[in-house]
């Protein structure tokens, strides 16, 4: 690790820090961060107020934009290397349309139907029904993608078939929509916003593990990814298994993005601009530094983002994806202008 890349990582370290500060300090009523400190630490025995809501509101919502940031960002970097495609992200293989659907089947098209059965057979209700319709659908549609990549050699045309199932999914999600009743498309919309507030400490546990399972998997692939930088010949004369690695690297990353998606919603742009921000800002393409930075810079994204769309001292409230695009989308065209082919190809 060169002095660069740590004292990038050593920064990113403070960053990620105060900004998971400032989000539990920022908020429609601020709070002094010296008795959010307190309250974190439990030096303090009062509880009024300014405790409740750090404690029951804020420090969930925190944890969870910490963990969907870094797991986006690591997604988007996987998928960035496997594809070898600057604008890859970890809904490129329609992961993010396989979750819309599998809500957009309670919500919109069958809330009284099959699905409202099972759910209600299976114990769910309201959101938890939603995140469990998001994660099926997610899958089932990564499920195909990873049946057809089997029988395909070319990475570029595995990513083009994932773009056409998601397509083909988004296309049944605008028949439903606009054969829906007006009075369901609240609920939907608000999905489709994006939002860290709805997971609760209840869910944390299930969210916090699937995440972090998938954070660790990444980092034991640095290796692998490494060499598939140079291109999948050179990753075979290094002994790499390519296929194996490609289908687990997809799978990963999709897994990530899915469940991201079912507990927060479709959060956009943060995958694609992450991985960038940490080349530019390390100077390197080492996994072994990226895959921390990533998840650092994720983290943080995602934390700033949330502190954004809660109009700090209003009663407002703007549309995370709305944020996140408006930090990501010049990111995005930043690379285009620096290709030199000034195409797609990374």
């Amino acid at each position: 690790m060169t002095v660069r890349s740590a004292v990038v990582l050593v920064g990113l370290i403070a960053a990620a820090i105060l900004a998971f500060l400032g989000s539990l300090a920022i908020g429609s009523t601020s709070i002094p961060l010296s008795r959010v400190i307190d309250i974190l630490l439990g030096s303090s025995q009062v509880r009024d107020a300014a405790a409740v809501v750090v404690q029951t509101i804020r420090l969930p919502r925190a944890i969870t934009a910490l963990l969907a940031g870094a797991a986006l960002g690591v997604a988007g970097l996987q998928m960035q290397t496997l594809f070898r495609n600057p604008l890859a992200d970890p809904f490129a293989l329609g992961i993010s349309s396989g979750a819309s659907l599998g809500v957009a089947l309670v919500v919109l098209g069958t809330g009284l139907g099959p699905a409202a059965a099972f759910g209600a057979a299976a114990g769910l209700r309201g959101d938890a029904l939603i995140t469990a319709a998001a994660i099926v659908g997610a899958l089932l549609v990564l499920s195909l993608v990873v049946i057809v990549s089997t029988r395909l050699t070319s990475p570029t045309t595995v990513l083009i078939m994932g773009l056409m199932f998601g397509y083909a999914v988004n296309a049944i999600v605008m028949v439903l929509v606009g054969a829906t009743q007006p009075e369901r498309l609240q609920q939907w919309a608000l999905w489709g916003f994006g939002s860290f507030s709805g997971v609760t400490w209840d869910r944390i546990p299930l969210f916090a593990s699937t995440l972090g399972s998938g954070l660790l998997l990444a980092a034991a692939m640095t290796k692998p990814l490494n060499a598939l930088l140079l291109g999948e010949h050179y990753a075979r004369s290094m002994g790499v298994a390519v296929r194996p690695i490609r289908v687990l690297t997809m799978i990963g990353a999709s897994v990530l993005g899915a469940v991201v998606t079912a507990f927060c919603g479709p959060i956009a742009f943060v995958g694609i601009a992450v991985p960038h921000l940490c080349r530019g800002l390390a100077g390197t393409a080492d996994h072994r530094v990226l895959v921390p930075a990533v998840m650092l810079m994720g983290a943080i994204v995602a934390l700033t983002a949330q502190i954004v769309s809660l109009l700090p001292g209003s009663a407002g409230v703007l549309p995370l994806n709305a944020v996140t695009s408006l930090i990501g989308a010049p990111v995005v065209v930043a690379v285009l202008l620096r290709s030199r082919r000034g195409g797609l190809a990374g």
